[in-house]
Parts: C-alpha cells; sequence; structure tokens
C-alpha cells in the first residue's frame, strides 16, 4: 500500500509539473509519511520528479522550435542554481527558507496574472511599439530579440538563478516562478512557456539529483518507483494541457499557484 501510494503521488506530481509546477507539494509528504527523513525525502522527490519532467518537455518540443536562445538563457543559471541550492539544503535543512515560500508563489502568481499589462507599460517606457515580443507557437527572430533590453534580459537570467537555487533547495511552486519570468521575457504561448520551464526544471533538479547522489541523500528504491510513475504523469499531463486550450490552462497555473501558496502557510 505505502508503494502504491508513493506511484500515484509521483504520477500526479509529474501531471501537475507539466502544467505549471508545484508536484513536490505531493511526493514530499507522501515520503514524509512514510518516515523518511526530511533531507532524504527532497532528494529523493528530486530525483523522482527528473524523468517526468524530461516527459513533459519532450511533449512540448514543438511549440519549442527557433527557441534556442531562451532555452540557453535558462539553462546556465538552472544548472548553477541547482546545484547551489541542493548543498544549501544539505547543511541548513528546509525550516528557514520554507518560511518565506508561501510568499514567494502568491507573489509569482500575482505576477503571472498582471504580466500582459506590466509587459505593455515597459515596452511603452522603452519606446517600442507595442507588439508581442514572441508570437505564439512561432520561432524566435533577430527582430523579436532586438526588442529586448540588455537590462531586462540580464534581470531574468538573474530571477532564474534565485529561482533555480530555490528550486535545488526544495523546489515546490519553482514553476510558478519561472512561468512569470517567461512572461515578462515575453513570450506568449503558455505551452511554449510551458516547453521552456520543464527544460529549465530537468536542469535544475538534474544537477540537485545528481549533488544529492553525490551526499549520500537518496533512497533508491522508491526514487526508482516514483520515477516511473514522474513519466506517466508527465506525458498524459503535457497531452492534457495541449487539448484544454490556453485560457483554461492559464486559469489552472493561477489555481495551482494559490493553492500551493495556501498550503504551505498552513503548514507553517
Amino acid at each position: 500500500m505505502p508503494f502504491l501510494v508513493l506511484f500515484v503521488a509521483a504520477f500526479l506530481a509529474g501531471a501537475i509539473n507539466s502544467v505549471a509546477g508545484g508536484g513536490t507539494l505531493l511526493t514530499f509528504p507522501a515520503l514524509l509519511a512514510f518516515g523518511v527523513p526530511p533531507i532524504a525525502a527532497n532528494a529523493t522527490s528530486t530525483l523522482a520528479l527528473v524523468p517526468g519532467s524530461f516527459s513533459a518537455f519532450f511533449r512540448y518540443r514543438g511549440d519549442l522550435r527557433g527557441g534556442g536562445r531562451t532555452l540557453l538563457a535558462f539553462a546556465a543559471p538552472s544548472l548553477v542554481g541547482g546545484v547551489l541550492g541542493a548543498l544549501a539544503v544539505d547543511r541548513v535543512g528546509d525550516a528557514t527558507f520554507a518560511r518565506l515560500v508561501p510568499w514567494l508563489i502568491f507573489g509569482a502568481t500575482a505576477l503571472f496574472v498582471v504580466q500582459a499589462p506590466m509587459r505593455a507599460w515597459m515596452l511603452r517606457r522603452m519606446g517600442a511599439p507595442h507588439a508581442p515580443l514572441a508570437q505564439e507557437g512561432a520561432p524566435e527572430t533577430h527582430a523579436t530579440h532586438a526588442t529586448h533590453s540588455r537590462r531586462a534580459t540580464v534581470g531574468v537570467v538573474l530571477f532564474q538563478l534565485v529561482v533555480a537555487t530555490y528550486g535545488g533547495f526544495f523546489g515546490a511552486g519553482m514553476g510558478i516562478l519561472m512561468l512569470a519570468a517567461l512572461g515578462m521575457l515575453g513570450l506568449e504561448s503558455i505551452h511554449r512557456m510551458n516547453g521552456v520551464k520543464n527544460f529549465a526544471a530537468v536542469c535544475i533538479n538534474g544537477v540537485a539529483a545528481l549533488t544529492f547522489v553525490a551526499l549520500g541523500r537518496v533512497r533508491w528504491p522508491l526514487a526508482l518507483l516514483m520515477a516511473v510513475g514522474a513519466v506517466l504523469g508527465g506525458w498524459i499531463g503535457a497531452g492534457a494541457a495541449k487539448r484544454l486550450g490556453e485560457g483554461r490552462v492559464r486559469a489552472l497555473v493561477v489555481a495551482i499557484g494559490i493553492a500551493i501558496g495556501v498550503y504551505m502557510l498552513a503548514r507553517r
């Protein structure tokens, strides 16, 4: 029975992560409920969710054509931050940072809601024409990137470094934070944004998992079982998102963000 519960938790986490993020809030408590120590539960959950994120990223691959620059911009800070976060949690544990988690998630969800009017305001401030920075489903072009100021791009990369560090530390809700950053970068297609987000999640959780493995924190039998569930959930969840349509997925992203924030606040 415990193994079935962990498998189902990982399946649902993979599906949630493919759409917005927050799957850790299912896998981490499930592992704690069956007696796994907190840091080991965090490490095992992180490793288990890597294949699920890759599965979801692969499902969104068609929406990422021509997006090499965006993927590269998110890869570097994601790799660095993932390692830093994993090393930090091994030293200090989850308690200190967990106090900030609800407010980070609430803030990121609010930013996701207001990203379109805020982006329009930023474009007017920069003197750029009011036009989308990235057409839905279209390749990123030189003209598209020309509308980004260097300051804005650097800001997003630094923000992603902070998100990745948090992701390596604990990770619940980091998908919401990344979606907010992608919106400010100019991507408008929610499916394209989810593709980049899942790619970054693979980078963050991948290097964090390798760090946890090196530190001997992973419970391998549980991680392997949950990885299978996460892969299935990630694949099915990404397909469901495409069928739901962008409006419904955006509403789901906001609902998940609020739910995660309320849950983490209640946990305090």
